[in-house]
């Protein structure tokens, strides 16, 4: 493998955040971890792709909601803009309605508007349907003035390897009634995960969550990521 080059190093509020470029691709590190980069990105993809057949699977096929950007399709949130796939993946499907993308770094909306990831995410960003708010997600959890359909949230390795310790809040019985509150009746939550973890699926029961599964994405190299998928009471 080559050498990688940074291209943007910055001290954000949360700590340390880098942005490289290793041969064709480009990846994000925070306070030294690495957190994703451009060489796959199918497990990034699925995680929206999944949201959406678990909200259809609970709501019956084409949901008929309005959301507050246009109506006719469900309301997404995806929690970390990342690298950018799972933007671009669901802006790329017309049956979303509104996307919301929380991020609280921002030097990471920065390389989507006008630095080196704009190439993955640049027409993403440009469709009506999109906003991105640059703020904590659990921050805007507690603020929300309305309920999305759909919770895609990518914001660790997983709910047992958070990038910050704050960021644990989410996956306590606290930050999962946040989720639940946060999601419209029959509403789907899918969370990322570089592992599973059986006493995170048992925490979304216990939270009030049904249909709690874990499905398992094969990628290009290494263990298979995996989504936490739930949804959210009638």
């Amino acid at each position: 493998m080559s050498a990688p080059v940074t291209l943007d190093r910055r001290e954000g509020p949360h700590g340390e955040v880098v942005l490289r470029r290793r041969g064709d691709h480009h990846e994000i590190i925070a306070n030294g971890c690495f957190l994703m980069d451009t060489s796959d990105g199918r497990s990034e993809r699925r995680l929206v792709d999944a949201a959406f057949e678990a909200l259809t699977t609970a709501t019956g096929p084409g949901p008929a909601r309005t959301t507050e950007k246009r109506p006719g399709g469900p309301a997404l949130l995806i929690g970390g803009l990342g690298v950018g796939f799972s933007l671009a993946h669901a802006a790329a499907d017309p049956r979303w309605g509104g996307i919301t993308v929380v991020e609280r770094e921002q030097a990471i909306v920065d390389w989507h508007l006008d630095g080196p990831l704009a190439g993955i995410s640049g027409t993403a960003v440009a469709d009506p349907r999109s906003v991105i708010l640059r703020t904590d997600l659990l921050t805007h959890l507690r603020a929300a003035a309305h309920r999305y359909d759909a919770l895609c949230l990518d914001i660790d390795n997983g709910p047992d390897w958070t990038v910050t310790d704050d960021n644990a809040g989410l996956y306590t019985p606290a930050g999962l009634a946040l989720c639940r509150t946060a999601l419209r009746p029959g509403g789907a939550l899918a969370i990322w995960s570089a592992q599973p973890s059986p006493e995170f699926e048992q925490a979304l029961r216990n939270a009030g969550f049904s249909g709690v599964r874990t499905e398992e994405i094969l990628v290009a190299r290494g263990v298979p990521d995996v989504v936490h998928l739930a949804v959210s009471p009638a």
